[in-house]
């Protein structure tokens, strides 16, 4: 097989989809040239989010991108496997008219566009493999508050960054998550003594997880301690942890149960 017939095989197996925003700015219809580049690069990090929420950059297919006029329309082509599997989740979407069941970070993306439609009177159509979701001021693509609660989460990885003038965080690389932005306070950065960048560690965190489908809301995480992280079992510290929560359990008269109460009951 030659060069061009290889070339020809993986073309015919992308696909395309489109994010189309119609509106307009004061008295002017929207084109491309009235579109901010920090509205460009919003809806080129969501698209991700909503294509691959759960691969890292390094393992999901490439993603093209172009703008094109009629209104705006953002343009991105992938693996036609993909687009099919996409177009599938828009009508999921529609039919259900919420988007508690969605992975976190697609649902994130649609209450993103949500928001966009709203603040600015947009009108938001994403389209997919013949399927198509609307988005405007009239839908409520919001996640149910109430199904995510407070909880506390270990994660584990190598710290890349960490700083920030005026929200400042710690960036945590980590190989079941991806890249972790987790806020801090800046003096427990200013205080410490010790060299943390690059090196692999332990993070407790707390943030909002999903009473259905247990998942960790990645843009709700706040840092409340760290440690050195050792892949051998630690006896010891685990110990330490079951002595600091001891207290807030003494008052329940079955522990086990409410706690197997609170999660729904069990899930295997």
């Amino acid at each position: 097989m030659d060069l061009d017939s290889v070339t020809f095989l993986w073309m015919d197996a992308l696909g395309d989809i489109e994010i189309r925003i119609e509106g307009s700015v004061g008295a002017l219809e929207l084109t491309p040239g009235l579109v901010d580049i920090d509205e460009i690069r919003e809806i080129l990090i969501q698209a991700a989010g909503l294509l691959f929420p759960t691969e890292k950059r390094s393992q999901r297919p490439l993603i093209s991108y172009e703008i094109v006029e009629g209104s705006v329309r953002h343009k991105f082509r992938t693996v036609m496997q993909s687009v099919i599997g996409f177009g599938a989740v828009l009508s999921q979407i529609s039919a259900q008219g919420q988007i508690d069941f969605l992975h976190e970070r697609s649902a994130v993306a649609i209450e993103t566009l949500q928001h966009l439609a709203v603040e600015k009177d947009y009108v938001v159509t994403i389209s997919a493999n013949e399927s198509r979701l609307v988005v405007d001021r009239t839908t409520h693509y919001l996640r149910n508050a109430k199904l995510w609660v407070d909880a506390e989460f270990y994660l584990y990885g190598e710290l890349t960054n960490a700083g920030g003038k005026t929200s400042p965080n710690i960036h945590l690389d980590t190989e079941e998550f991806g890249t972790l932005r987790i806020s801090t306070h800046k003096d427990y950065l200013k205080e410490t003594d010790r060299n943390l960048l690059y090196k692999k560690f332990g993070l407790r965190v707390t943030g909002k997880q999903n009473l259905q489908t247990f998942e960790m809301d990645r843009n709700s995480l706040t840092f409340v301690d760290l440690f050195d992280y050792d892949m051998e079992y630690s006896d010891a510290y685990l110990d330490g942890l079951m002595k600091k929560a001891a207290p807030a359990w003494e008052s329940l008269p079955n522990a086990d149960q409410w706690l197997e109460e609170i999660r729904g009951g069990t899930h295997d």
